[in-house]
Formats: structure tokens, sequence, C-alpha cells
């Protein structure tokens, strides 16, 4: 059976070294025939694999911690920017009733 990964998503992280980093999460696929036209049809083992934009393996554990394998530097996902107040709804006032 052949194997091929499809990039699924990707995504800035920071490392308790100080670095920021570039993850990639990758779908296993397999073949499983090949169409009449001469075209692989390919599908889903339900297998993610998560590495580094560099190439090294990352270990996602059940809490969503996530460590480079080769290094063991843990990764925590990079937040997007908090949203500016003025933003942000105003908070509910109630009225006071006589």
């Amino acid at each position: 059976m052949e194997k091929k990964l499809q990039l699924l998503d990707s995504f800035p992280a920071h490392g308790t070294d100080g670095a920021s980093y570039k993850v990639m999460a990758y779908e296993h696929l397999r073949r499983v025939d090949l169409l009449a036209d001469g075209q692989d049809r390919w599908e889903p083992t339900g297998v993610t694999e998560y590495r580094l934009a560099s190439g090294e393996r990352v270990e996602v554990a059940t809490e969503g911690l996530m460590r480079v394998v080769p290094t063991g530097v843990e990764l925590h996902p990079a937040r997007s920017a908090p949203m500016a107040d003025a933003a942000k709804p105003p908070a509910a006032t109630a009225a006071a009733r006589p």
C-alpha cells in the first residue's frame, strides 16, 4: 500500500527556547486503486502528523502540548493580537427601574 502526505494546515508557534517556529499539519493518505483514466485515488487514513517547516517531527499530546522530537523544545501556538478596547462590544448595563 502506497502512502503520501497532504498538507492540512500551518500555524506559527513559540518555543520555550524563545524562537519562533512554523508548524505544519499533514494528513496521511493511502492509495486505494488506480482509476480507469490512469489517475490515482487516495483516501485519508485518519492519521495526522505534525512537523516543523524545517522538517523536524513534532509530537502533540492529548492535552495539546507540542514538543519538537529531536530537541525537546516545547511549542505553544502563537496567539493573535488581543482585540482593541474600542472594538470590543460594550458591556451590558442594567437599567434601574423605579
